[in-house]
């Protein structure tokens, strides 16, 4: 397990701006109350086997005795480099981005279903959006009940989604938590 570098960074915190915007900060100085330090130590990211983790820094201290070859997980797996470079978040990610997420979309109870099956949320299904949402940006997707399904890429602004017929797509499916038993496998 080892230190992002300079663009593998880059990189990370593109694709967490996305959907967290000036939040992210929230993420990079929360502080870690773990481990027997009585002052909190802070969260890293560490790559383990082209998986991003976001870990405390007490935690990946202890984890110095396990060999690289034996470490399989530590914190929470929050993303993927593909082969191509390219870097993908994971399911595993959306606590972190649902509670600092800038743009949500809340769905109908009738179209939650529909989302967890992997597909792409429609303006029927739509229950709510925040304001000032761009075609492009990083959305987290709630049930009508704040409990978060899944993340996405919004399809169309808000102001769009108001004129967009029912079946117009409004977010474009990236994860959800039906992944945990889709592809319980590859997690």
């Amino acid at each position: 397990m080892r230190a992002l570098d300079e663009a593998e960074t880059t990189a990370v915190f593109e694709k967490l701006f996305k959907f967290t915007g000036n939040n992210l900060k929230n993420i990079i100085e929360k502080p870690s109350h773990e481990g027997p330090d009585k002052e909190p130590g802070r969260y890293c990211f560490r790559l383990q086997k082209n998986r991003v983790f976001y870990v405390s820094e007490s935690l990946v201290k202890r984890a110095t005795n396990i060999s690289r070859e034996k470490l399989i997980s530590l914190g929470i797996c929050i993303g993927k480099f593909t082969k191509g470079g390219s870097f993908h978040l994971t399911i595993q990610s959306l606590n972190l981005l649902a509670d600092n997420a800038k743009h949500k979309v809340w769905l109908k109870p009738t179209s939650e279903m529909s989302f967890l099956y992997g597909n792409h949320v429609l303006k029927g299904g739509l229950g709510r959006i925040t304001e000032n949402t761009v075609a492009g940006d990083g959305v987290v997707v709630f049930s009508m009940t704040d409990v978060p399904l899944g993340f996405g890429i919004s399809a169309k602004s808000t102001q769009d989604c108001r004129k967009l017929d029912p079946n117009g797509i409004v977010v474009l499916h990236q994860s959800d938590v039906g992944e945990y038993l889709r592809m319980e496998d590859d997690l």
